[in-house]
């Protein structure tokens, strides 16, 4: 359904954004705060968008950011924050104590899903406006100053959005990026020969943290939801089917990768929800085009091995709200002339992290007895070197902004 309020579609607004996604949302409080107007189209029912169930964990930075922002009440009742995380290569399993790496930073774990909620709740609250269940979004005259939006409402009636500027936060399929002209986009694909069959299951906490698991027979993570439910993933062909999987292969395979030779041992469990996702990195560098500007998925993906995706959306438009801020408010330009430059940056940084997380974790049958072994001294030697130790958690709670 489409969500309206006072006053009920308008014909224009300041910034028009597609995406009612992390970066959608997040762009569009921070303008808010600035006192600049938004609408948000998103092709999505509200119900969908909040009820797609993702894993989350936010980087130290972006729950200081919620906090700031007032929206972090429910984060901080219901998240789990994490000092640490656990590696493990064949039986070896070592801690990273990440506070004590940083300074005092950690991560929280808290779902996407759950942080759409409570932003589409604050969003509505203040009195913004969000058309859900929209079709046939496309975005015109984006390289003249009066750049538009059109679309169709649930009920069919066209819905047209005259803008100063116009944001796609619509993620990898979305019109934002296909409104560029393929010629003049720069981008850049690694797809990965490995996926993600993740599980979500009734069961009691194993471990107090996550562990991520290189084995012979491939990657395995473990992390929780809550204290009830735990969320798992191991290493599979991203062709296979679903099917293929029943539940008592997915836990003999996650008790072959987790299990070590102490006494620990992987809770069972009731799985109730399971699906195979593939990897892949992906960058656009041309994140503007005239008063066309990318955020979010809709300009960069990471393999979920980093727990990258999320933050760096939030990076994409803290930088590009304060651009925006100064362009309507004085006219400056230069800020949204420096965007795409200043948000690559930490993007490249991220997706190297998310790289080489991935490569160093997971079992390539592509790679050579040498490159095997390579990877195992990886390990071994993060295992033992404080100073490789801080140098991956620095990236993992969040670069500096």
């Amino acid at each position: 359904m489409s969500q309206r309020n006072n006053p009920p579609n308008p014909a224009r607004t300041q910034v028009g954004i597609v995406g009612c996604g992390p970066a959608g949302l997040f762009l569009a409080h921070l303008l808010h705060r600035a006192g600049i107007e938004s609408v948000i189209v998103e092709n999505r029912a509200r119900e969908a968008v909040e009820g797609t169930i993702r894993a989350g964990l936010l980087e130290h930075w972006v729950t200081e950011l919620m906090r700031e922002m007032g929206l972090g009440e429910r984060m901080a009742r219901e998240g789990h924050a994490h000092d640490g995380i656990t590696l493990q290569y064949g039986a070896t399993r070592f801690h990273l104590p990440l506070d004590e790496l940083t300074g005092g930073k950690r991560v929280t774990l808290y779902p996407q899903h759950e942080v759409l909620i409570d932003l589409i709740a604050a969003r509505l609250a203040d009195g913004g406006t969000i058309h859900f269940g929209v079709s046939d979004t496309a975005f015109h005259d984006v390289r003249t100053d009066r750049p538009r939006i059109t679309f169709r409402h649930p009920d069919g009636t066209p819905g047209e959005l005259a803008c100063d500027y116009v944001v796609g936060a619509d993620g990898f399929h979305g019109p934002g990026r296909r409104a560029i002209p393929a010629a003049g986009r720069r981008e850049y694909d690694r797809t990965y020969p490995f996926g993600w069959l993740g599980i979500l299951a009734h069961a009691p906490l194993s471990w107090h943290e996550l562990i991520y698991a290189r084995h012979e027979e491939g990657f395995a993570l473990l992390t929780t939801r809550t204290p009830e439910i735990q969320r798992l993933y191991i290493q599979c062909d991203p062709r296979d089917d679903i099917a293929n999987w029943p539940d008592d292969r997915i836990w003999a395979a996650l008790h072959r990768r987790l299990e070590t030779a102490g006494d620990w041992k992987l809770a069972n469990g009731t799985i109730f929800q399971k699906g195979i996702i593939p990897l892949r990195s992906f960058v656009c560098e041309t994140m503007r085009h005239g008063r066309l500007f990318l955020a979010g998925d809709a300009a960069h993906i990471v393999p979920p091995t980093g727990a990258k995706g999320l933050n760096l959306a939030v990076a994409d438009v803290l930088v590009l709200s304060r651009a925006l801020e100064v362009a309507i408010r004085r006219g400056d330009e230069s800020g949204l002339d420096a965007y795409p430059a200043t948000a690559l940056r930490r993007i490249w940084k991220a997706e190297r992290f998310s790289w080489m997380m991935t490569t160093m974790l997971h079992v390539d049958a592509a790679e050579s007895p040498f490159e095997h072994r390579i990877r195992m001294a990886d390990l071994d030697f993060l295992a033992g070197s404080r100073n490789a130790q801080a140098a991956l958690a620095e990236n993992y709670v969040g670069l500096p902004l």
